[in-house]
C-alpha cells in the first residue's frame, strides 16, 4: 500500500540532488541557532556574576548565587522541553511546514530579547532574562521533531541516515560559532578598554559599564543564522508522506514532489484511499495496539536519550568549572572580566574545534554504513570508558602538569558522544514511528532528552560546588563535586548501552517498511520485541 505509492518511492530510490543539500541547510541552520543559542549562556554566566553580583570593594569578583545560575541555565531546556511536545503533537496534527517557521520566528524574537533584557536591579535583570530564555527554547524544542521529520520524510533511504545527521550536526557548528562569537566581541572590547585584572586594580570596583553589552550582543548573535533561512523555510513544500498519509491529498503530495524531484509522477488516489481506510493503520499513541508494536520502541528511544543529555549537558554547560578546578582557567581573581570570557570562550572552542565538530561528521559519514545501533553501543561504550577514567585517578589530573592529558581525555567523551548517541537519538525517533505519528513521537523522545539535560544541569551544578576541604582557599569548585560527578556520568553512560538494546536498527529500509505501514513488508506486529534487541532483525 504505502510502499507502493509512486511519489513515496520515488524519494526512496532517488539519486542525492540539489534538493537533499537545500533542505539540509535550511532545517541545519535552524539547529545551528538552536546549539549557539542554548550553549553560549556558559560563556556569559561568569560575567553576568562579575557585572551584577560583586559588591563595592569586595575581596574578589562576585559569582552567580546558585539558584540563579541554575535559573539562567536551566530555563531555556525546561522551554525547550515543553516545546518539543507541544511542536511535536502540532506537526502531526497541522503538517511539518505549517508550523515550521513559527519556531523559526520564536527563536529571531527571543533571541534578540534575551540580550535587551532590563530591570532596575540585578534580580529583576535576571528575571527578564530567564522570562526571554524560556520562551527562547520553546522555539527552539519544536525544531526538533519538525527538523528531524522533514529531513527524513525528504530522504532516499540509501542515505537517509547521513541525511538526518547532517541536519543535527549543525549543532557543532553552532557550538563552535557560540565560540568564536565570544572570543571575537571579547577581543573587541579588551583592546579598545584595556581593564585591569581585579588583584590589579587597587579598589576593587566593578567592572567597566561597558562590559554589560558583552553578553547582550553574544546572546543577539544568535537571531541572525534563524533569520536568514525564514525565508526559504517558507518557500519548501509540505512532505509528500505528510500530505498523502496522513492529509489524504495524494493530488497535492504528487504535485509538490513532481517538483522538487523534477520527474513527472502519476496521481494515484485509490491507494492513497485504500490506505488511509484500513483501520489497521489508524490506531493512536495510547493504543493498546501502538504499545504493541511500538512500546518498547519508543521506551528505548527516550530512555537513551534521557540518559545521553545528562551526560551531554552536564560537559557543556560545566566545562568552564572543570576546566577551572584542574587549572586551565586561572582563578578569577587574577583576570579581569573580558579576560574570563575570553579564556573560556577559547576552551570551548578548542574542544568543539577538535572533538565535538569532527565528532558528528564521523556520524554523518558512517551512520548508513556502521548502522545506527552499532554507533550508539560504541559511543556510549567509549563515554563510559574515558569518564571513568577521568574520575577514578582524578587527583593524578589535577596536577598541573597533567591538565592537558586531563582535557585530551575529556576531548575524546565529546567525540565519542557526537560519533555516537548525541547523533543516533536524534536520528532513530524520525524513521521508526508511522507517518501520523512520527513528529509527536520524535517530540516525546526528545523532551525525555531535554529531562535529562535539565537533570544534568541542576544535578551537576550543586555537584560541581560542593568543595573539597583541603582546597577552599582557591575559590573554584574542586575535587569531591567535580570526581563524583564524573563518576556519576560514567555510571549513566553505561546504562545507555543497556537501553540502547531497546532500539531497532534502521539502515537500508524505507520509513514504511520500518513502521509496519507496508502491507506484507517489515511488519512488526509479529515480533516488536525481538526485532528492537537485534540490529540486523528483519523486522523493525
Amino acid at each position: 500500500m504505502a510502499g507502493e505509492l509512486g511519489v513515496l518511492n520515488a524519494l526512496d530510490v532517488a539519486k542525492t540532488q540539489l534538493y537533499h543539500f537545500t533542505t539540509i541547510i535550511i532545517a541545519g541552520m535552524g539547529f545551528f541557532t538552536d546549539a549557539y543559542d542554548l550553549f553560549c549562556i556558559s560563556m556569559v554566566t561568569k560575567l553576568l556574576g562579575r557585572i551584577y553580583y560583586t559588591e563595592p570593594n569586595a575581596p574578589k569578583p562576585g559569582t552567580l548565587p546558585p539558584s540563579v545560575q541554575s535559573a539562567v541555565t536551566g530555563v531555556a531546556l525546561v522551554g525547550t522541553l515543553a516545546g518539543q511536545l507541544f511542536f511535536g503533537w502540532l506537526g502531526d496534527k497541522m503538517g511539518r511546514k505549517k508550523v515550521y517557521g513559527l519556531t523559526l520566528i520564536l527563536m529571531v524574537v527571543c533571541s534578540v530579547a534575551s540580550g535587551l533584557s532590563f530591570g532596575s536591579s540585578p534580580k529583576s535583570v535576571m528575571a527578564t532574562l530567564c522570562f526571554f530564555r524560556f520562551w527562547l527554547g520553546f522555539g527552539i524544542g519544536g525544531d526538533y521533531p519538525l527538523s528531524a521529520t522533514i529531513m527524513s520524510e525528504y530522504a532516499n533511504k540509501k542515505t537517509r541516515g547521513a541525511f538526518i545527521a547532517a541536519v543535527f550536526a549543525m549543532q557543532g557548528f553552532g557550538i563552535l560559532g557560540g565560540g568564536i562569537v565570544a572570543l571575537i566581541v571579547a577581543s573587541i572590547f579588551d583592546h579598545k578598554y584595556n581593564a585591569p585584572t581585579y588583584e590589579e586594580n587597587a579598589a576593587a570596583s566593578l567592572v567597566l559599564p561597558q562590559f554589560d553589552y558583552v553578553w547582550r550582543l553574544i546572546l543577539m548573535f544568535g537571531a541572525l543564522p534563524a533569520a536568514l533561512t525564514y525565508y526559504w523555510r517558507m518557500k519548501m513544500p509540505e512532505t509528500a508522506r505528510y500530505t498523502a498519509l496522513v492529509a489524504k491529498n495524494a493530488k497535492q503530495a504528487t504535485a509538490d514532489m513532481s517538483k522538487v524531484l523534477q520527474v513527472e509522477l502519476e496521481v494515484e488516489e485509490e491507494k492513497v484511499e485504500k490506505y488511509t481506510g484500513n483501520e489497521r493503520n489508524q490506531y493512536g499513541l495510547f493504543s493498546k495496539e501502538f504499545v504493541k508494536r511500538h512500546g518498547l520502541h519508543l521506551l528505548g528511544t527516550c530512555s537513551t536519550w534521557f540518559l545521553l543529555d545528562i551526560a551531554f549537558y552536564s560537559q557543556n554547560l560545566f566545562q568552564k568549572d572543570i576546566f577551572s578546578a584542574i587549572g586551565w582557567i586561572p582563578p578569577a581573581k587574577e583576570m579581569n572580566a573580558i579576560h574570563e570570557v575570553y579564556k573560556i570562550a577559547r576552551a570551548q572552542t578548542l574542544i568543539a574545534l577538535c572533538s565535538t565538530v569532527p565528532g558528528y561528521w564521523f556520524t554523518v559519514a558512517l551512520i548508513d554504513y556502521m548502522g545506527r545501533f552499532a554507533i550508539q553501543m560504541m559511543g556510549f561504550f567509549f563515554m563510559t570508558v574515558f569518564m571513568f577514567a577521568l574520575a577514578i585517578p582524578y587527583d593524578h589530573w589535577r596536577d598541573k602538569d597533567n591538565k592537558f592529558g586531563f582535557v585530551a581525555m575529556y576531548s575524546l567523551t565529546f567525540f565519542f558522544a557526537n560519533f555516537g548517541p548525541n547523533a543516533t537519538t536524534f536520528v532513530v525517533p524520525a524513521e521508526i514511528f508511522p507517518a501520523r505519528l512520527r513528529s509527536t513521537c520524535h517530540g516525546i523522545s526528545a523532551a525525555a532528552g531535554k529531562a535529562g539535560a535539565i537533570v544534568g544541569a541542576f544535578g551537576f551544578l550543586y555537584a560541581a560546588q560542593s568543595k573539597d576541604p583541603t582546597q577552599t582557599d582557591k575559590g573554584y569548585p574542586t575535587g569531591i563535586g567535580i570526581k563524583n560527578s564524573l563518576i556519576m556520568l560514567g555510571v549513566i553512560n553505561f546504562a545507555g548501552m543497556l537501553f540502547t538494546l531497546l532500539v531497532p536498527e534502521s539502515k537500508g529500509k524505507s520509513l514504511e517498511e520500518l513502521t509496519g505501514e507496508n502491507e506484507g513488508e517489515g511488519d512488526i506486529e509479529a515480533t516488536p520485541q525481538e526485532g528492537s534487541r537485534f540490529p540486523n532483525a528483519a523486522t523493525a
